[in-house]
């Protein structure tokens, strides 16, 4: 009779996370010469190529600061390939300066950033400055303020949805759980 060999799951409760084996991981070392760091940032050896190198993170930044992307390359061809480049990249260009995705560092969402320009406000404002605000323009478009003005009454509707985005995300902010 033939010895049962030793499975990999030890039964329940399992005692390590589903899909853990207990072969060893393959780890792809650095391609620099002697160096025994994992390699886990791929560089291309040309321009236009699929062959990669890879780096530990140390020596893919020095590769990086001596890759010359124009090497082989007139001074004409070199100008004539940078302003194709340039031309096709017009997108990334635009989307730098804010045009579509909000604020720059990544705080606010397209909601709030639609709130704070209906209340006319920059995107860095701090909450303080939207509750001063929303109370000035609530006082000025309120529907008792301004009996009868249908485009005051929409503009008070307005400026409270704003305030309650505005409220909400700060909320979000500042709540930390206990």
């Amino acid at each position: 009779m033939a010895r049962a060999t030793r499975s990999n799951d030890w039964g329940f409760p399992r005692w390590r996370e589903y899909g853990a084996e207990r072969e060893a991981t393959r780890v792809r070392l650095c391609d620099r010469h002697g160096c025994a760091e994992p390699g886990n940032h791929p560089a291309p050896k040309a321009p236009n190529s699929p062959e990669r190198w890879y780096f530990c993170q140390a020596h893919a930044a020095e590769y990086n600061r001596g890759w010359n992307y124009f090497e082989g390359l007139s001074a004409e061809e070199a100008a004539e390939r940078e302003a194709r480049d340039q031309r096709t990249q017009a997108g990334y260009r635009q989307s730098s300066h804010q045009a579509w995705a909000g604020s720059g560092d990544g705080s606010r969402s397209r909601d709030e950033m639609r709130a704070l320009d209906v209340l006319g406000l920059d995107p860095d404002a701090e909450f303080e400055a939207v509750r001063t605000a929303w109370r000035r323009l609530a006082k000025e478009s309120h529907p008792d303020v301004r009996p009868g003005d249908a485009d005051a009454a929409k503009r008070f509707q307005a400026v409270q949805t704003a305030y309650e985005v505005l409220r909400a995300a700060e909320e979000r902010r500042e709540w930390k759980p206990a």
